[in-house]
């Protein structure tokens, strides 16, 4: 099996539409809280359902329950909780809500998951990619930059 993810940020649509095509993914997996931020463009829910279809014929599917909460997410971006922290929290809320478990599979194979951060690095869907690979086995992550 194969994880793809891809940001948005700091891509153009072209480029972002682009890498979704060629990375041979049949759906996209949004995995962020908040789909609907002005601050997306055209990563709206509702724009991105339309573009999906239209330039890559992928399915869109929003999944909240890969997502931090709220809560943890304030504590990451406003009140100055570093990455070491916010990881692991994050971990601890996957294996709490047994992601893994949750039908998540036949969803996942050959989707890409979907979040804000231009690359991976210090973004939850590479370590939700990662918990997937590491419970499941026989999963190559790729990261669309």
């Amino acid at each position: 099996m194969k994880i793809h993810t891809i940001g948005f940020t700091k891509k153009s649509a072209e480029k972002f539409f682009g890498l979704l095509r060629t990375s041979g993914a049949t759906a996209l997996i949004d995995v962020r809280l908040n789909n609907v931020s002005q601050l997306a463009g055209f990563a709206k829910r509702d724009d991105l359902r339309f573009f999906l279809d239209q330039l890559c014929g992928m399915a869109y599917i929003h999944r909240p329950d890969l997502a931090p909460t709220q809560p943890m997410l304030d504590d990451y971006k406003k009140r100055g909780v570093d990455w070491a922290t916010y990881e692991k929290r994050f971990l601890e809320l996957m294996e709490h809500r047994a992601i893994e478990d949750s039908g998540l599979q036949d969803l996942v194979e050959d989707a890409v998951l979907l979040c804000s951060e231009h690359e991976p690095h210090h973004c939850h869907r590479r370590l939700v990619a990662e918990y997937l690979a590491e419970r499941w086995g026989s999963v190559t992550i790729e990261h669309l930059v």
